[in-house]
Order: structure tokens, then sequence, then C-alpha cells
């Protein structure tokens, strides 16, 4: 595979209830966006030079750049700071958003604002780099993270059109009806997250399945062409009729 993707970093931002199963935050594309136009997908985006330039001032892991652009995409595209302390306001979130939004530098706005990253907020869960010619390839690091108990998502209205919470089961049922558009990797994502019953369980699954590079390959499977992932990589599901994909 030619190395032209795109380093990119998401977050599933957790949302427990009592006595039912928890909710995860989704964000649904405007459809003339080039990459997953109209697909619900989790907040996140690339990783830019800033974040790799807040990373080495601050420090932390191999993965501290992907940290820091999915803390700074969910802040841009759902107005809900993960990692972020103290706490913003929501006045103070909602200037560091209009702040993002205009181009300003994420370390520049956490800087005026006196606060820092709490990079250890966000649990590794998976990272997936397609290989299909023709659109896009981004190779992007998944995270989850509980949603802090104020989190008042709102659409930013350029790349997202609308923000719902959604069990992973309604989710898919959703888009099984027709009622929603996911692609590939989501769909299956949200396959593994609908096990769970609780952030800790979804924590605990990631743990026990390192983060590895997932990169769907094809399968004749009864004469049927799939595409498909390892069977040992924590998913549920690893393969669906190709006629049946949505890539991008």
């Amino acid at each position: 595979m030619a190395d032209t993707s795109i380093p990119a970093a998401t977050l599933v931002l957790f949302r427990e209830r009592a006595g039912a199963p928890p909710e995860v935050l989704m964000t649904e594309r405007a459809r003339a966006m080039a990459f997953a136009g109209g697909a619900m997908v989790f907040p996140g985006g690339r990783i830019d030079p800033g974040d790799h330039a807040l990373a080495t001032l601050i420090g932390g892991g191999a993965d501290a750049a992907a940290r820091i652009a999915a803390i700074r995409e969910t802040i841009e595209e759902a107005g809900v700071a993960v990692g972020v302390t103290p706490a913003p306001s929501a006045e103070r979130l909602a200037t560091m958003r209009a702040g993002l939004h205009a181009g300003e530098a994420f370390a520049d706005i956490l800087h005026a604002a006196g606060l820092t990253l709490d990079l250890e907020a966000l649990v590794p869960f998976a990272r997936w780099l397609p290989d299909h010619p023709g659109i896009r390839i981004f190779d992007t690091l998944f995270f989850l993270a509980r949603a802090p108990h104020d989190a008042a998502p709102k659409v930013d209205a350029t790349e997202t059109v609308r923000l719902l919470w959604t069990t992973a089961a309604d989710m898919l049922a959703a888009a099984d009806r027709g009622d929603a558009a996911i692609i590939f990797p989501t769909r299956r994502n949200l396959e593994r997250l609908a096990q769970f019953d609780s952030f800790d369980a979804a924590v605990a699954n990631a743990r026990a399945y390192p983060v590895r590079t997932i990169t769907p390959h094809m399968e004749v499977r009864d004469g049927v062409p799939h595409l498909c992932l390892p069977d040992d990589s924590g998913y549920p599901v690893t393969a669906e009729p190709i006629e049946a994909v949505r890539r991008g």
C-alpha cells in the first residue's frame, strides 16, 4: 500500500445512564464533505502540525499528537471539551471553539485561558488504515473517553449538520433501516461498542486487545467477495459482503 494516508484521530464519547446501555456521541457529516459526506461518524479529524508542536511542548507518548487532535476536533465539531483542565465554563468553551474556527492555534488558546491538557483522559481503542484506491485514506486512531457531566453538544454547521447521543445498537439499527449512513470502519466499531454495558467495560476490552493497525482485506467466501478484518482483533463481526459495504 502506498504511503499516502492522512493521519487522523477520533473520539468515542460515552454518556452512561442508570439501568440502560451507555450512549455515544455521533455526528452527521455535511453531504458536501469530500469524505463520508452524509455519514454518521464519531467526532474527529486530521492531526495537524500544530498538534505535533503542542505534543512536543507538553510531552506525552508516541500518540500524544493524536490525542491532542481528538480533543481539539471534538471541541471544534461538537463543542465538548474532554481532557481540558480545569474544565472550561460554557462561556469559555464557546470562546475557545470560536477561536479554533477562526484558525487560532490550539496551544495559544489554551495558554491564554490558563488551561492544560490531561491526555490520560483518553483511552486508546483502535487504529484503522483502510486500503482502497480512489478515495482518501485516513490512518485513524480511535480513543474512548467519558463525556463531561455537563456536556452540551452543538453542531458547527460547517462540517457537521447533526449531533446525537445514541446507543451503538440503535445506530446500527437505524443504518439497517436506511435511516442513517455509516461507513465500514464505523459499523465495525459500533458492533464492538454495542457489547459494552458501561464505559469501564469498554476500557477493559480496549486493554485486552492492544491497539494494532486494522487494514481490511478482500476475501472470497462461498463465492461472494467480502471485506474482512483479522478474527483476533477484538471485533465481533469480521466480514461483510463487499456489495453491502460503504467505504467512504
